[in-house]
């Protein structure tokens, strides 16, 4: 009966052991501002305008291409 409870025991502290050695997770602002650059955005703009501007321009004239 003893050995079974120095098991338990053992078993016990392990587990508690195994409980402490949590890792810490910690959130922390950029110390710098968030820059986002728009420059995809006008060139995305720009091809879509060239885009409509060939479409119309094949419809008017179905010859060219």
């Amino acid at each position: 009966m003893p050995l079974k409870r120095s098991r338990i025991l053992l078993a016990a502290g392990a587990l508690m052991l195994a409980a402490a050695c949590q890792p810490k997770i910690e959130v922390v602002a950029p110390k710098e501002p968030i820059t986002i650059n728009l420059n995809v955005k006008i060139e995305h703009e720009i091809r879509v305008k060239v885009d409509r501007d060939l479409d119309t321009l094949f419809k008017e004239e179905p010859s060219l291409f």
